[in-house]
């Protein structure tokens, strides 16, 4: 168990921050699953640009990594394509 009020201090920052990642990254996963299940190229091409916002901001806060957002991205734009 930690002594010090530093090492206390960084056990309740890191929860909080785990907890916040993993809130972003759920409501991410869901974002992009109820674009995939679009049917219509208008409304997906509308959540396109929502989603992808949500991805980046998750690579900014380094919640996932930069290539694999790029790799959701493209797998999504590729899926608005072909509606």
């Amino acid at each position: 168990m930690a002594h010090h009020l530093s090492a206390k201090k960084r056990i309740r920052q890191t929860e909080e921050r785990r907890l916040n990642n993993k809130y972003y990254a759920k409501t991410t996963r869901n974002a992009i699953k109820k674009l995939r299940q679009t049917k219509e190229k208008e409304s997906a091409a509308e959540q396109y640009p929502l989603v992808t916002a949500m991805l980046d901001k998750l690579v900014r806060n380094n919640v996932i990594h930069k290539n694999k957002a790029n790799n959701l991205k493209s797998k999504l734009a590729h899926h608005i394509n072909n509606l």
